[in-house]
Parts: C-alpha cells; sequence; structure tokens
C-alpha cells in the first residue's frame, strides 16, 4: 500500500511507524511533505521514508493521503492540493476541530474524505482510533481506512458528532494516563521506592489493570470493588482519590478537550 503524508509531524510519525512495523507498508511506499527542511529531515530519520517540501506531490499515484497539519492551516492547505486529489485519491484526515463538511467545501463534492481521530500510542501499535466517512467516502473507503488504522492499533466507525469526544478522550488521554503514571511514581519515590523501580511498577500496574479490563470485559467499578478489602489499604487511598475529586477531575478533562476541539472548529471557519 502507498500512503501519502502532508505534513510530517509526531502524529504523522507515529502513524508511518505503526504500518511500517506492522508490514502493511515499507518506508520506501510512504511520501511525507512538510514546509521546513527541518521537519523533512527529522521525519525521514524516524521513519526511513522519503519526503518532499511539494504537498501536492504527496497525493500522486497513492493509495490514500494523509492530511496531520495544524488545525490553523488545514483548509489553506487543502485548497492548494484539491486538484490533485479530484482523481479519486481518498483523503483521510486527523486533524482536531475540523469537520467533514469544511473539509469537503475545500477539496469538492467528489473527493472521498474520512475524518479520523488516533491517538499517539500509533507509535507502538496500541492506539485509539475512530472515524467519521464523508457524503463521497464509500464502504470500500471505509475498509481502506480501517486496513490503515488496525495496523497501528483498535479502529471504531462513529458518527461525526462524536469524533470531538473521541478527541476529548482518547485523542488527549495518553497524556492523561502519563500524568497518572508519573503521579504514581512520585508517590512510591515519596514513600521510599527507587526511582526506577517506582517507575517501572507504575507503569506495569496501569498497562496491567488497562488489559484486565480489555480481556475480562468486566465493568471497571467491579474490578476496582474486588481490590478493597474491609479495612484495607486500597479502600483507604480511594478516600483520600475521592476527598481529592479525582474521578471529577478526569471527567473535566475529557468535557474540557472536547469543548476545546468544538471551539476549535469554530475558529477555523
Amino acid at each position: 500500500m502507498k500512503l501519502g503524508f502532508i505534513g510530517a509531524g509526531k502524529m504523522a510519525a507515529a502513524i508511518a511507524k505503526g504500518v511500517v512495523a506492522s508490514g502493511l507498508c515499507a518506508p520506501g511506499d510512504l511520501l511525507a511533505s512538510a514546509r521546513t527542511a527541518a521537519s523533512r529531515d527529522w521525519f525521514a530519520a524516524e521513519t526511513g521514508a522519503p519526503t518532499t517540501a511539494d504537498n501536492a506531490a504527496v497525493c500522486a499515484d497513492r493509495d490514500a493521503v494523509l492530511l496531520c497539519v495544524k488545525p490553523a492551516t488545514a483548509r489553506e492547505t487543502l485548497r492548494a492540493v484539491a486538484p490533485a486529489l479530484r482523481g479519486g485519491t481518498p483523503l483521510i484526515s486527523v486533524v482536531a476541530g475540523v469537520s467533514l463538511a469544511d473539509l469537503q467545501a475545500e477539496t469538492g463534492l467528489g473527493v472521498p474524505i474520512i475524518r479520523a481521530m488516533p491517538n499517539t500510542p500509533c507509535l507502538v501499535r496500541k492506539g485509539a482510533i475512530a472515524y467519521a466517512l464523508g457524503t463521497a467516502a464509500s464502504a470500500a473507503h471505509a475498509a481502506l481506512a480501517e486496513q490503515i488504522f488496525a495496523a497501528v492499533g483498535e479502529v471504531h466507525a462513529v458518527p461525526e458528532a462524536l469524533i470531538d469526544a473521541v478527541n476529548g478522550l482518547s485523542g488527549s488521554g495518553p497524556a492523561y494516563v502519563y500524568l497518572v503514571i508519573e503521579a504514581l511514581a512520585d508517590g512510591g519515590v515519596l514513600m521510599g521506592l527507587p526511582r526506577a523501580l517506582a517507575a517501572a511498577l507504575a507503569a506495569q500496574t496501569v498497562l496491567g489493570a488497562a488489559e484486565t479490563v480489555r480481556q475480562t470485559g468486566t465493568h471497571p467499578a467491579f474490578l476496582r470493588e474486588a481490590v478493597c478489602s474491609p479495612g484495607g489499604t486500597t479502600i483507604a487511598a480511594l478516600e483520600t482519590l475521592e476527598q481529592a475529586g479525582v474521578r471529577a477531575a478526569f471527567m473535566g478533562a475529557v468535557r474540557s478537550a472536547t469543548e476545546r476541539a468544538r471551539e476549535m472548529g469554530k475558529v477555523q471557519k
């Protein structure tokens, strides 16, 4: 499969490295564009893929093109490359806050467009990805997007109305979890554990807990309850978390990120 990337930042590199690691593409099957030589050199060093300064060149002879630019430049970028996309090349946008309608307005009604929200764990092929189809995108285009994203994580088809909430939860979510891991490790250090050991225990604990939810299909509340012995250490710790409003803070974080994604979409219009 031949893929193009308009934009050569961290998300583009994460997806590119993931599809290469999965065997879906070889580095030579990828082509990425970026304005600056520094960005092009970084992407090439990270992925082994060729790069160019020409956005339109990325659209030629590709099975799909991924739009991975900043929201502020997405519409202008698409306007410039729209003629190169009108041969039927599907466009997959991972740009936060830019709607299918806005993307379609810049490319023309005949261009198949898919709006996706991946996250950075695509780099290690453990991403969470949701996507929605534009009006010109077919079931075949959906299958193509699923093939690409399945190479780097777990894929979900959703109505576009849910994409901003996906952004708030899983798109920004890795940062929340990294904060949890950091805080747990700091707690271990506070209680006398060596830093390296505390960090390893914290990361493995989060990994193990997440995998338990996935493999058992049990609601997290029941799994949490199973760890809490009457009068034990865990229930005492949970009291502290509840008093600190941790649950509400995480819910609020998802809400804030979702609302910000919606605001970004309005600003770009």
